[in-house]
């Protein structure tokens, strides 16, 4: 049965390429697949091919990258490949009615989140930051608006208080794959019920601004570890000592009272560079100074001690 079920699945980023090799290795049809055109990356801004491309490449797998799914050419093409289903994994291009309508099952797509809260871009990092205790995979099916159709499937996955967007998202590959399999075999036995969208629950998880990755110091250490994880492993939080810019890559707060303004070096060994904020104190335990690798706090302390001077108190500003 699942081979004979004829798939299109459209993605762009690793989450959706993996989904998109669990769906091959399940032995499902796979009759195209669409992406977002080739971009610039890397120092030399060199054209790369998106995650899901090489996977339909290494599996010869037609592959079509449109600059929207509103022309024309690709619309006739999708129809005459007459898909049962398609499957939308993050592609980022808006899928317009008419393709909506097109297949058998309609289309749908895996989302990491509980819908309806964040919808959008970037509902991983957004719910790390925020604080939320749990999330999960919402398979929805797709209509007309930005991660508003019915929910048909949903699997909670609880946040860690160590965790940040690497590992919850390794996480919830591991789980979307799942519920997205459950829930195509469920759609072909019709035993899935699609749930309307509480419109009162929704949020928008919009695209980062490179400001957002720089520490305020004003903020709690609770608050400040949350961005820390939330932007790991990009865009990295960093702040500016001594006139460098140091990316965060981990850190631990610590509950303890300080007199010390936000923003102020108050030890400096090898257990960690503890700087004041405005509520607790931020640990630092991975940092990266321009141009060199990421070192632990010990690596730091023993290569680097020099650059915070001699008092334990050093003013900085984020």
């Amino acid at each position: 049965m699942r081979n004979s079920l004829k798939i299109i699945f459209a993605g762009t980023p690793e989450f959706a390429a993996l989904h998109l090799e669990a769906l091959l290795g399940a032995d499902f049809n796979i009759c195209a697949v669409i992406t977002q055109e080739d971009k610039p990356a890397g120092r030399g801004r060199k054209l790369t091919s998106s995650p899901v491309k090489k996977v339909a490449e290494k599996h010869n797998i037609s592959i079509y990258q449109p600059k929207t799914l509103k022309d024309q050419e690709i619309q006739e093409i999708i129809n005459k490949l007459n898909p049962d289903i398609i499957v939308d994994v993050a592609c980022g291009l808006l899928v317009p009615k008419i393709i909506l309508d097109m297949p058998k099952y309609g289309c749908i797509n895996v989302h990491p989140s509980l819908l309806p809260r964040w919808r959008g871009a970037t509902p991983i990092q957004r719910a790390i930051l925020n604080g939320d205790k749990e999330t999960g995979i919402s398979i929805m099916q797709m209509d007309e608006g930005y991660d508003t159709g019915p929910v048909l499937l949903q699997k909670k996955c609880l946040i860690e208080e160590s965790d940040t967007t690497k590992t919850l998202h390794d996480r919830l590959v591991k789980l979307g794959i799942k519920t997205l399999i459950e829930a195509i075999e469920k759609l072909l036995t019709s035993s899935l019920h699609a749930v309307k969208q509480d419109e009162s629950g929704s949020c928008y998880a919009k695209k980062f601004e490179k400001t957002e990755a720089v520490i305020d110091w004003e903020k709690s250490a609770i608050e400040l570890d949350r961005q820390v994880r939330a932007f790991n492993p990009s865009p990295v939080a960093n702040t500016t000592i001594n006139d460098q810019v140091i990316r965060i890559w981990k850190s631990k707060p610590l509950v303890e009272g300080v007199d010390e303004k936000p923003g102020t070096i108050v030890r400096v060994n090898k257990e960690g560079v503890d700087i004041a904020t405005g509520k607790g104190v931020l640990r630092l335990l991975e940092m990266q100074f321009p141009g060199g690798k990421v070192l632990s706090v010990q690596d730091v302390v023993n290569s680097k001690k020099e650059f915070f001077g001699k008092s334990k108190i050093t003013k900085i500003c984020g």
